[in-house]
């Protein structure tokens, strides 16, 4: 059964978010797993590739912007991270980082599902925490106050 991780950050900011999911999927392609990132609009995901080349400093994020199947056979298809706003190809379905504000209706393929909430998305947040409870899913909070300093 997917595991849901939610990542409660302080900040009010998307740029924080964004930097989160940075971190959040650089780490997890570190042990191996492959990695979706689900935006908002095809804008925000382009927002997320800008950043992907420059954050976190000094460091390579390996990653490909793929928007459904199409996106299979698209030049660098086998890149680690793959980011898009809508619903992936079939593929190695193991992390996906939510950084929408609905649940996506594809999730449930994943093993793990990460939700990254800021500060002013918290209602949002809950309501997303309550599908997930609903269903059964196991849930894992983390409140993370300096998570730029690790």
């Amino acid at each position: 059964m997917t595991r849901v991780d939610f990542y409660v950050l302080p900040d009010v900011d998307v740029d924080a978010k964004y930097r989160f999911a940075c971190r959040l999927a650089l780490r997890a392609i570190h042990t191996g797993q492959q990695v979706h990132v689900r935006t908002a609009s095809a804008e925000a995901a382009g927002m997320l590739d800008d950043l992907m080349w420059s954050y976190p400093e000094d460091r390579f994020v390996p990653h490909v912007v793929a928007e459904g199947a199409d996106a299979a056979g698209a030049p660098d298809a086998d890149a680690p991270i793959r980011i898009g706003h809508a619903e992936p190809a079939p593929g190695p379905d193991q992390v996906l980082v939510n950084l929408a504000d609905d649940v996506p209706a594809f999730f449930a393929r994943f093993e793990r599902v990460a939700e990254v909430i800021t500060e002013p998305e918290r209602a949002a947040g809950r309501a997303r925490y309550r599908h997930y409870r609903e269903r059964g899913y196991p849930l894992f909070h983390h409140d993370l106050d300096d998570w730029e300093a690790r």
